[in-house]
């Protein structure tokens, strides 16, 4: 792979390799900056524009107010290049890095990638993040190298690796089943982590997960409260809280239920809580103010711990790594896991659920017997070039993995009736 000459300016805080590209370009707009092209990248992507239609909790067109996947990559977004450019980093690359980390998800969310990865176990599984590299190093058409293969949207080194929450390929992180790289994907996973150290994300890839974290945890309970699903009498209740507590310990953090529970009674016990939701101008405000405060308070520790840590100056790449305190992770762990309790674990979530899983099962299976034929012409070309059935089935799960939950539905009911 030939990297593309670093002829683009030096941004401060980083090095020429950073702005490095796989394949060379002629630069068109000397005015703007690396990270600036690649934040424009991304957000012109058509794989940006999909997420509009991709659930994030509630599902999309039950309401105008949800948050989507898009509207969630938007805020996270905003929270990213905030803080990393509190921090010292450059916050055009924060900011396309937090615009890129979900570009992977398949349609219906986590419930659709479980679907996928038992669907695609005979050519290396599915993983939303690894999807989402594979997005923006191969399947979106922006730039063609000297070989007459696609370099996506032939971002920076940098802004590439900003985008790995996983440095490692399946079955090379421990214990998690999280992964960041498909086999067919290792030589430009390999060139962008060239240099880093093994298993540790870079400092900006840090303040975006960070940022994530945030943005869901505090949106979903706003988005849970405005739908009606979660009530304050209810997050009052003993009984309610501590189901609250139980989720967040056996799936957000490794805490006891005892340290849990004293964490989320002073949480509840912030003025900032609305006294209930109606709906009406008053509660609306009080709502927003609710997710602007716990906002603000999350930034504010992550970059507080980070700077007694590290000090002033610029934080960059490898040198630093973001802390976030111990009692913002709880408050964050037990925000997710009031949506996780009240939203999807209700009986009617679980139901449509099982329905989601099905329609993406079947999906796959239907494109693979339709083949090529079935496949839209950029997974069409990559079914007819591949060198073997796990090749052939790669481009049948991309084709899936590209859809929206509409486009979906839609495209099930023209293949299965």
């Amino acid at each position: 792979m030939t990297s593309g000459p670093a002829d683009e300016g030096q941004v401060p805080g980083y090095q020429a390799g950073d702005t490095e590209r796989m394949a060379g370009e002629r630069r068109k707009n000397r005015a703007r900056g690396p990270f600036e092209r690649d934040r424009a990248r991304v957000l012109h992507s058509s794989a940006l524009r999909r997420l509009a239609a991709k659930t994030q909790v509630v599902q999309p067109g039950v309401s105008d107010f949800p948050r989507t996947r898009l509207t969630h990559s938007l805020e996270c977004a905003q929270i990213g290049r905030e803080l990393g450019q509190a921090l010292g980093c450059d916050p055009d690359l924060v900011e396309a890095a937090c615009l890129s980390h979900d570009l992977g998800h398949p349609p219906f969310g986590h419930n659709g990638e479980r679907a996928l990865d038992e669907a695609a176990a005979a050519c290396g599984g599915f993983e939303g993040n690894a999807q989402s590299l594979r997005l923006l190093v191969r399947l979106e058409g922006k730039v063609i190298d000297p070989e007459g293969r696609s370099a996506g949207l032939n971002l920076t080194r940098a802004t590439l690796d900003a985008t790995v929450k996983y440095p490692w390929r399946r079955g090379e992180g421990g214990d998690t089943h999280k992964f960041n790289c498909y086999p067919d994907d290792t030589e430009v996973f390999e060139w962008l982590r060239e240099g880093a150290p093994a298993g540790r994300t870079c400092f900006e890839a840090q303040v975006m997960d960070w940022s994530d974290d945030v943005a869901y945890s505090v949106h979903d309970v706003e988005d849970a409260l405005h739908a009606g699903l979660v009530r304050m009498a209810a997050l009052r209740s003993p009984v309610e809280r501590a189901e609250v507590v139980r989720v967040a310990a056996a799936s957000y953090c490794s805490a006891e239920p005892a340290e849990l529970d004293e964490v989320f009674t002073d949480l509840l016990a912030a003025p900032v809580w609305p006294a209930e939701f109606t709906g009406d101008v008053a509660s609306l405000a009080a709502l927003k103010n609710l997710t602007s405060e716990f906002i603000g308070r999350f930034c504010r520790a992550a970059e507080g711990a980070t700077r007694a840590v590290h000090g002033p100056g610029r934080l960059t790449r490898y040198g630093a790594d973001l802390i976030v305190p111990r009692r913002a992770l709880l408050e964050c762990a037990l925000l997710k896991a009031v949506a996780a309790h009240f939203v999807m674990s209700r009986e009617e979530a679980l139901a449509y659920q099982v329905e989601e899983r099905r329609t993406v099962t079947e999906l796959v299976e239907a494109l693979w017997k339709g083949a090529p034929g079935e496949l839209d012409p950029q997974f069409a070309e990559a079914f007819t070039a591949a060198e073997d059935d796990a090749a052939a089935l790669r481009a049948v799960v991309d084709q899936v993995a590209s859809l929206s939950d509409t486009s979906a539905t839609a495209l099930h009911s023209r293949l299965l009736g």
